[in-house]
């Protein structure tokens, strides 16, 4: 299943059958003789309707997509149009909210042709709610509007209750919650009013949601007890079982505010209610859903050994699915409390099949099918594999044997590489990071004098690895992960202030806990180089600037960064026949100001290399594109305004007449990455990245993967000062020297400024970092 992404019944809206009633009045429209393919379609949706109800979406998905092709081959249109609105709820079931997509815009082209009205306001709802799991939030309220009034002309109480449920969601995302609160109450009347208790407990539940995100218990508990009476009016389905479900996890939730044991036994409840409709019903995955939060009730109270049992029976009652997506919450949970039982190897060994578990899914990701809530599951993602990551740090512990503690070290930052490949890909929405991680090279061994260094941030403590010539070594600092990254913060900000040196304590604070532990090593192993992995918060900070009380880091060594070990391309740069494509703007172009500094930039730049300038007027989008297809550059230097932002559709480099993306970069210097000769060096000169935007980093550390380029020099703050020319040409300058690195070339340009009492301050030098191949 190439598009699947997760799904999650707390935070999924799940399509249900009680659509069955509208769906029916479309049904009769066709009065024609019933023929042998049309008794055989009616076959297939008959069977994907008890799939759905058993939780099968697959099956139901396979059934209708069947009866779709048999209607369509009979021509019966309005049966297309019933059948299509189901296949779409068994893909929103899937997570597949692309293919989920496409057979609505098809119910709307068919309902239009057919001036089917009810079938119009059906797909425009459905439309509203798959655009919202996207994160569109403008076309989910353009289409749920459109609902909205046609349902309320058609006099369809129950379709309006299913539009105002969905927009009370969309409010809720929006932050406007009394809003959210009144569309529940109204979806909640509509549906009582047409006597569909399903909808009204849908409704109520989901006002308990927004409720509690308001911070808001006294609505939450209210919402929740009207939920449950409403549920225990409904017949037994998928959806009643998921519904309970959630009722159970918002208990949860609500007992961890306070010792309430009321909402602890609550949740009990709701999860046994929901198990046993599950297995009336026959649905294993709502069964395994039950069974693994019970557990997590369990685990909360210590009932380590009970949890576990019950952990086993829910991945035991999915193991005929492929649903991967449950599976490994509960190989995750498994492991956990193998460690609180003190089985610290069975520990590992299920954490690790719930990281290979994943690592699939992931695999099957499609940036295109990704739903509003990823952002949960790649926290959550991230969560178990740095509990992983831990779990192997800690169990070498005791140990003597050196062989035995390097393969458990490596294990470890094999875990932390599939993390920092799967955070690319996440904001990047490109799955071709997967593929070129799969063609790099190992870095042990590279280039002696070389040492990597790979910091893991912990809720209780930073982890160092130092990757040497003789293997990795292990540091373990005591300051948590929220401790460092307030210091990391408050680096940052002083950072970017020139005129004053407030950013000292916090550079020798960072060097204490960072550096001076590995400081006799480095000095052992004459390292002369040293490349950081940064994670997080860590993005956002030069580490040249670091100070140990005497000096700046980079006094002492070569600095480089790199988003992971298997995502560099270790080559030395050949000094030989470099070609050169130099791109600025000077000019205040699209509400930028001018950066009157770039013309000297990019004359001094070609004074050393000679190739071609476009600047200005002649630094169009069409232009550079024309020029990467053209020739095989070795260096693509673009001075002008760059933002990098959380969501990368943000993130740009300014041309005189548009905005060059990451997606565009990517597509003109696409060819590098099968040329014989790739782009050496991407330098982004002009770049800003906002303090404390750790996502937004991301992007900056990855950009050279992105752009297929084997490095980037780019600075993480704007620099609209000649001293940014000067250093990126001193650079230059340096990289001619077929003795020293880039990193040594960056450093000699950064001590060059800083050797000058004009800009010594870190605000002026330090904001460049060399991302990638440093050699």
């Amino acid at each position: 299943m190439k598009d699947r992404v997760l799904s999650d019944p707390h935070l999924a809206l799940k399509g249900s059958l009680f659509l069955s009633g509208l769906l029916m009045a479309l049904f009769l429209i066709s009065t024609h003789l019933v023929s042998a393919a049309s008794q055989d379609a009616e076959q297939q949706m008959s069977r994907g309707s008890i799939a759905f109800q058993r939780g099968n979406f697959e099956n139901a998905a396979h059934f209708w997509s069947a009866a779709v092709d048999l209607y369509e081959k009979e021509g019966e249109r309005a049966k297309q149009v019933d059948v299509l609105i189901r296949l779409s709820e068994a893909y929103q079931a899937l997570g597949q909210y692309g293919r989920s997509q496409q057979s609505l815009h098809r119910v709307l082209k068919l309902a239009r042709g057919q001036e089917n009205s009810l079938g119009v306001a059906l797909a425009s709802n459905g439309l509203g709610n798959v655009y919202f799991f996207l994160g569109n939030r403008e076309k989910a309220r353009r289409y749920l509007e459109m609902s909205l009034v046609r349902a309320r002309e058609l006099k369809q109480s129950e379709l309006v209750a299913m539009v105002t449920n969905n927009l009370g969601n969309l409010l809720v995302q929006e932050g406007k919650h009394s809003a959210a609160q009144a569309a529940f109450d109204e979806s909640a009347e509509s549906a009582r009013l047409n006597g569909n208790h399903f909808l009204v407990a849908k409704a109520q539940v989901n006002a308990a949601k927004g409720a509690l995100r308001a911070n808001n218990e006294k609505i939450t508990e209210k919402r929740l007890r009207q939920a449950m009476q409403s549920l225990e009016q409904t017949a037994d389905s998928h959806d009643k079982a998921y519904q309970w479900i959630a009722i159970g996890r918002l208990a949860h939730r609500l007992a961890y505010h306070e010792a309430r044991s009321r909402w602890q036994v609550g949740a009990y409840e709701s999860f046994k209610e929901a198990a046993g409709v599950a297995e009336r019903i026959g649905d294993p995955r709502a069964a395994s859903y039950a069974l693994g939060y019970t557990a997590r009730l369990y685990e909360d109270e210590n009932r380590f050994k009970e949890a576990f049992q019950l952990t086993q029976q829910a991945i035991e009652a999915i193991q005929s699915l492929r649903a991967s997506e449950i599976l490994y919450r509960w190989q995750w949970q498994s492991g956990r409390l193998l460690k609180a039982l003190g089985d610290t190897e069975g520990a590992s060994a299920a954490y690790q099949r719930a990281a290979f578990t994943l690592r699939s899914i992931r695999q099957d990701l499609s940036a295109s099918y990704r739903r509003r809530d990823f952002d949960s599951f790649r926290e959550g993602a991230r969560a178990l594999l740095l509990e992983l990551t831990d779990l192997l740090l800690q169990s070498t512990e005791g140990w003597q044997d050196r062989d035995r503690i390097q393969a458990r070290l490596m294990a470890a930052r094999r875990v932390m590489e599939q993390l920092k490949t799967a955070e690319l890909r996440d904001y990047f929405e490109d799955e071709c990071v997967a593929a070129l991680e799969a063609k790099r090279t190992p870095l042990e061994g590279i280039a002696s004098g070389t040492a990597v260094v790979y910091p893991i941030l912990l809720s209780d403590r930073t982890e160092l690895l130092l990757s040497l010539p003789d293997g990795l070594r292990r540091f373990t600092v005591p300051v948590d992960s929220p401790t460092l990254t307030q210091e990391i913060r408050a680096f940052r900000r002083q950072l970017e202030k020139r005129t004053t040196r407030q950013y000292l304590p916090h550079a020798q604070k960072l060097y204490d806990w960072l550096i001076r532990p590995l400081e006799r090593v480095l000095r052992a192993q004459k390292i002369h180089t040293l490349v950081f992995i940064p994670d997080g918060p860590l993005r956002t900070v030069p580490m040249a600037a670091l100070h140990d009380g005497e000096q700046f880091l980079i006094r002492r060594y070569a600095i480089a960064t790199t988003p992971g070990l298997t995502l560099t391309d270790p080559h030395p740069l050949a000094r030989t026949q470099i070609q050169l494509l130099a791109n600025g703007l000077t000019e205040a172009v699209q509400g930028f100001p001018p950066l009157p500094y770039v013309k000297w930039e990019l004359e001094s730049i070609q004074s050393i290399y000679g190739g071609k300038i476009l600047k200005d007027q002649n630094f169009l989008l069409e232009k550079v594109r024309q020029e990467l297809s053209a020739k095989p550059f070795t260096i693509v230097h673009i001075a002008s305004h760059g933002q990098f932002k959380s969501d990368p559709r943000n993130t740009f480099v300014l041309t005189f007449d548009d905005k060059l993306t990451m997606d565009r970069l990517e597509r003109f210097m696409g060819l590098s990455r099968f040329r014989e000769k790739p782009v050496e060096i991407l330098t982004l000169s002009a770049c800003e990245t906002a303090a404390g935007d750790d996502r937004a980093a991301l992007g900056l550390a990855g950009i050279a993967v992105k752009a297929g380029a084997r490095s980037a020099l780019a600075s993480l703050w704007l620099i609209n000062d000649r001293s940014s020319a000067m250093l990126v040409t001193e650079f230059y300058r340096q990289l001619k020297n077929a003795s020293i690195s880039k990193a040594e070339a960056l450093q000699k340009a950064q001590l060059k400024l800083l050797d000058q009492y004009r800009y010594r301050h870190p605000g002026y030098w330090s904001a460049f970092l060399l991302i990638g191949n440093w050699l």
